[in-house]
């Protein structure tokens, strides 16, 4: 198994007639997943997406895969193919398409038409687009693509079969092997061991789940979980789950109309995603079930589907948790259905929720639980599955934080699977006479949506949001006579979110006012220098007596 190295150099100009695989993000974290395959001059974009902020990042909005490597080469990509619907795959595009618009963006008739609305919404109605489904071949550039069914969370995903003279990769994107799926809809196995027959080089494989031993459970084995909340619910019931789970929402309507209630969508991104998944026949709705009012009928006979699951602000369920909701206040012995997962580094913003609806007297049947979720990810009897039955020479474990990644090769590896790489966003993988090594590293770090800005929040920016958050501040002015170097006024000091009050500072101020003294004594007039003076003094005191370590803000002013 070729293991991660720390420090790696710019990888060697491409051979002829090899293929270059570059992860440019979703390897290391869950999100943000795009990856770039090079062959004979031209580039092929598999999926683009966002990640989501964690509590660390104070003010972002979303995190992009950074499009650095290959921002002068915009013009040799040949298409974007993308996997499935999701934020994590697509949310990204609208992006790299600002950089240039007339990119071809492939994908499944679900995934493009949840696509469309961000298209719109930044203005790139003119992106050439083309619809694929299972089965078909299409020929972009050098690239030979046949995509394949596989099931997910998502209806219409994809595999993608990349053929080129250097050989044949095989990118699952994000998948799971339900026997029993909710639309019938299976993971192709026959075509992956067609394929597998055939050879395949490079087999890139969902991460996500890698640690979880056996199988991940049937979607149908939910059912009865709904349906026991919906029968024991005597009042309204909230179900929250993700804006694009359409298995998840299908469910939840059949539970409504053998239960005998009407649903009614809360959150702009779960009407509009609804409508479009209605609309081209992935959800089925009986006539009359859906209503526009949320309070169309009386509350024991009403079920809201709402977003925010994943305990986001901004979100409804998270407005509802707080009672700052518009149109919907909880009251007691109404029943909220959390329908989801619980994404690494958003538990705490979940349980803050859960403890927010279980105060204001909600019941929360959540996945701790009741089995009301399954994941939409393979787990690793299935990952051991597809190994023996694909049987790589080469394989890259994608889509997933560092363990996952890990606890993938290990599956890998135990089938028999001869070459296993580990990598991280923005290495360089080679696949050379159908070996693939790891032969470099571009650049490639996170890149922030910050309101309507893109990639101008610096790292060091945010670690001021987060000391300002955790630390305080503290400003300081002192007006200095230029001529005589006496202090005139101060120091005064206000300080934010540190002490009880600005008097914590009195027994500070003479020693600010003794070292200024001191170094305009000895010839300092400098204002950056006497600014650093008063830094000092007032660090040190602030970090001995308050235990603090706040931001200083030292103004010098000279009249």
């Amino acid at each position: 198994m070729s293991h991660m190295h720390l420090e790696l150099d710019a990888p060697p100009a491409l051979p002829a007639g090899a293929l270059r695989v570059i992860p440019l993000g979703g390897l290391g974290e869950i999100g943000r997943n795009m990856t770039i395959f090079e062959f004979g001059g031209k580039i092929l974009v598999v999926d683009c997406g966002v990640l989501f902020p964690e509590e660390t990042q104070p003010g972002v909005d979303l995190i992009l895969p950074d499009f650095g490597p290959i921002r002068d080469r915009l013009k040799d990509v040949v298409g974007i193919v993308l996997t499935h619907g999701h934020e994590d795959h697509i949310g990204g595009v609208p992006y790299l398409l600002r950089e240039r618009g007339n990119i071809p963006v492939i994908g499944s008739q679900l995934t493009l038409a949840f696509l469309d609305p961000k298209l719109k919404e930044h203005k790139l109605k003119d992106a050439p687009k083309y619809v694929v489904s299972e089965g078909d071949i299409m020929d972009l550039g050098p690239f030979e693509l046949e995509f394949v069914a596989v099931n997910h969370s998502i209806p219409d995903a994809l595999a993608v079969a990349i053929k080129t003279p250097a050989g044949v990769a095989l990118h699952t994107g994000d998948f799971k092997m339900d026997q029993l799926p909710l639309d019938g809809r299976i993971t192709d196995l026959r075509a992956f061991a067609r394929l597998g027959e055939e050879g395949v080089d490079l087999f890139l494989t969902d991460s996500t789940n890698a640690e979880v031993p056996g199988f991940t459970t049937s979607e149908r084995n939910i059912t009865p979980a709904i349906d026991a909340v919906f029968a024991s619910s005597t009042k309204r019931i909230i179900v929250a789950s993700f804006a694009s789970h359409i298995h998840r929402v299908q469910q939840v309507i059949d539970a409504a109309v053998k239960h005998d209630r009407k649903v009614a969508y809360v959150g702009r991104s779960m009407v509009r995603n609804m409508q479009i998944a209605r609309e081209l026949g992935y959800l089925h709705v009986p006539d009359g079930v859906v209503v526009d009012k949320i309070d169309a009928a009386p509350p024991h006979k009403m079920v809201l589907m709402s977003t925010g699951s994943q305990g986001e602000p901004m979100a409804a369920l998270s407005r509802m948790a707080n009672n700052s909701h518009q149109q919907v206040s909880l009251e007691p012995g109404d029943t909220v259905l959390m329908a989801s997962s619980l994404i690494p580094g958003n538990e705490n913003a979940i349980y803050r929720v859960i403890d927010g609806l279980t105060k204001l007297g909600a019941n929360v049947v959540h996945k701790g639980n009741a089995l009301v979720h399954v994941s939409g990810h393979a787990s690793a009897g299935e990952l051991l599955y597809c190994y023996n039955i694909v049987q790589p020479t080469n394989v890259l474990p994608v889509h997933g934080e560092i363990r996952h990644l890990h606890a993938n090769a290990k599956l890998a590896t135990s089938t028999g699977v001869p070459n296993v790489l580990l990598a991280e966003d923005g290495f360089v993988i080679d696949l050379v006479d159908g070996h693939a090594s790891i032969t470099g590293a571009v650049d490639c770090g996170y890149v922030y949506v910050d309101g309507s800005s893109v990639g101008d929040l610096t790292d060091s920016e945010l670690k001021d949001r987060r000391v300002l958050a955790e630390e305080g501040f503290i400003s300081v002015v002192v007006v200095i006579d230029s001529a005589t170097g006496k202090i005139l006024t101060g120091p005064e000091i206000h300080a934010r979110g540190i002490a009880e009050d600005d008097s914590a500072f009195d027994e500070i101020m003479p020693k600010i006012v003794a070292a200024l003294e001191e170094a305009i004594a000895e010839g300092t007039r400098d204002n950056r220098q006497l600014q650093q003076v008063i830094r000092r003094v007032l660090g040190s005191f602030v970090g001995r007596r308050l235990r603090r370590r706040p931001m200083i803000l030292p103004v010098v002013v000279e009249a």
